[in-house]
């Protein structure tokens, strides 16, 4: 009896591969940006933002890089955005004009948002194909790639989670999320569809880390408008609140406590107003009243007034910021006055906050914020409410992202521990490129991920890059040391130093002496200018090093007489 042939698998059949790579997000919270890569498709999720770090001396913000998107634009084939917070769409304006017209898919709320951005930077709608969807829609992009969008509650509404269908599987990809039971809108989080997606089978899971070494689950908005409910209650003084101006959940609630109370609501800060009249002109703010303007607040009677404004972070120019050191050309704050601060510092943020905290401490006002008042909740996900979207989805691959390195490390550690745990758990880098098949995920390679520095924020002005941050450290840590060199019959040098320790006039005298020994040599040598400045610049360095034990930034100047 003849033995039957095996048969051969088709060529090419199980070798199909899906590229993914993270731009921004990974390792951090900020500037989130994921492409999706299936032979000559790409598919980009997201650009946004990240706010400096303390020693990121004069920078405003921060985008990724994106050379290997510009360079792949021609692969393009849509852009979806999740929702309209800054670290998902605030690097669009500085992306959009390095690339071709695209279509862009997002909710009422996140197009209107980033419209506002438009007419901030002065791009024009006709440079991108904006297509306005629901947060429960399904999306075709390219021949490769179709998107099932689900309703995610978050502190922003429109927000939206992903199934993205490949030719090698589903994805699901989280978004930002809570699980909020009592959102301000009333709209729940879609959890259907992540069920089907683990029912049907998910391939990798992509899942919000922030709140992954938090027990329990995370608190409801309504939780913090019961808190202020109770807190305006009993004020007869003016109340003034802070939150992210993106915040438009927590908004809405203030302005109905205020309303409960007959209390007429007033708005400053430019983010503030501009989030507020987009969302109130597309009818995501419900209000009785229209909102009051600042000029009008000093003739409204204490008790009668709720003021929404900017400065959560202890920026130096934000309304809060302007209130409490008593600069604000509108309001002085008075004994009598609530401000509440409804966030949390962002990492690197909490010194500028305790500031202006202590300075609103100073003025006799009352200052109300967490943890002692539960005047905020987190809108990211604690564990167990990870743990009910590992056991909906059942991934076969995990990536854990949007979160710190601990963050991260917790999300993953916390998967292992489910009853059907992931095959494979990987945590990327920005840059690294991801290979995912049916059978593996894998890192490959890397691409050109690094930063974007912003100057000004609003300007077009072009980015700085790293040496620039570098000498503003220098000059901020170790001064800095100008030497103008005269180079002629009679050379001549001076010297200036500002933020070093001169060690008396000492340290200035040497610093003349080797400038000059130099100065001459190259006169009498014939030396190029350039030349000159090198044989001013090294030793000098080294006399300061072994001097002072500091390295200042030292510029040499050489002219010809």
């Amino acid at each position: 009896m003849a033995r039957a042939r095996k048969r051969q698998p088709k060529e090419g059949a199980d070798d199909r591969k899906l590229t993914i790579v993270p731009l921004g997000g990974m390792g951090e919270i900020g500037k989130n940006m994921f492409a999706f890569k299936y032979e000559d498709e790409i598919m980009l999720v997201d650009g946004g933002l990240a706010f400096p770090d303390a020693d990121m001396l004069g920078v405003d913000i921060i985008v990724p890089r994106i050379d290997w998107v510009v360079e792949h634009a021609h692969m393009i084939k849509g852009w979806i955005l999740t929702h309209g917070h800054e670290d998902h769409i605030g690097g669009l304006p500085y992306m959009l004009r390095l690339l071709p017209k695209i279509p862009m898919y997002g909710a009422k709320l996140t197009l209107g948002l980033l419209r506002g951005k438009f007419e901030e930077f002065k791009l024009s709608e006709a440079d991108v194909d904006l297509i306005e969807v629901t947060s429960d829609e399904r999306i075709k992009i390219g021949q490769h790639f179709t998107v099932d969008l689900f309703r995610m509650t978050h502190s922003i509404p429109d927000n939206s989670g992903m199934v993205i269908h490949t030719p090698i599987g589903r994805i699901v990809h989280s978004g930002d999320y809570k699980l909020d039971y009592h959102p301000a809108d009333g709209k729940t989080s879609n959890l259907a569809k992540l069920a089907e997606a683990g029912r049907d089978g998910t391939l990798l899971l992509i899942a919000d880390s922030t709140n992954a070494e938090r027990p329990g689950y995370t608190g409801s908005e309504r939780d913090v408008m019961h808190a202020v409910d109770q807190i305006i209650a009993n004020r007869k003084g003016r109340v003034i609140v802070t939150t992210f101006s993106s915040h438009i959940h927590r908004l809405q609630n203030f302005v109905r406590v205020a309303e409960k109370y007959n209390r007429r609501v007033a708005m400053e800060g430019r983010s503030m107003v501009k989030a507020l009249r987009i969302a109130n002109e597309l009818g995501y703010i419900e209000a009785k009243h229209p909102f009051v303007e600042m000029d009008r607040v000093e003739g409204i009677q204490d008790d009668k007034l709720l003021v929404l404004c900017t400065g959560s972070q202890g920026q130096p120019m934000a309304a809060l910021s302007r209130l409490a050191a008593g600069t604000h050309r509108k309001i002085t704050l008075k004994p009598g006055d609530t401000v509440i601060m409804s966030s949390n510092p962002i990492p690197g943020n909490e010194e500028a906050v305790n500031r202006v905290v202590n300075q609103l401490y100073e003025r006799n006002v009352e200052v109300l914020y967490p943890p002692h008042y539960k005047v905020h909740v987190s809108g990211h996900a604690s564990q167990e409410e990870l743990k009910l979207i590992h056991d909906l989805t059942r991934p076969r691959f995990f990536i854990p992202w949007h979160g710190e390195p601990r963050h991260t490390v917790h999300h993953a550690r916390l998967a292992e521990s489910m009853v059907q745990p992931p095959k494979k758990t990987i945590i990327p880098h920005n840059g690294d490129v991801i290979e995912l098949t049916k059978d593996d995920i894998k890192i490959v390679g890397q691409v050109d991920a690094g930063l974007i520095y912003i100057d000004s924020v609003g300007k077009t002005s072009d980015p700085i890059d790293e040496p620039i941050i570098r000498d503003r450290q220098a000059l901020s840590e170790e001064g800095v040391v100008v030497i103008m060199a005269i180079a002629s019959r009679k050379p001549v040098v001076e010297v200036i130093t500002r933020g070093v320790a001169a060690g008396g006039n000492g340290v200035v005298v040497e610093i003349e002496r080797l400038a000059l020994e130099a100065l001459n040599r190259g006169v009498r040598e014939k030396r190029r200018l350039q030349d000159i400045r090198d044989d001013i610049y090294y030793p000098v360095r080294r006399y300061l090093r072994k001097a002072t034990g500091r390295n200042p930034l030292i510029l040499p100047t050489v002219v010809e007489s």
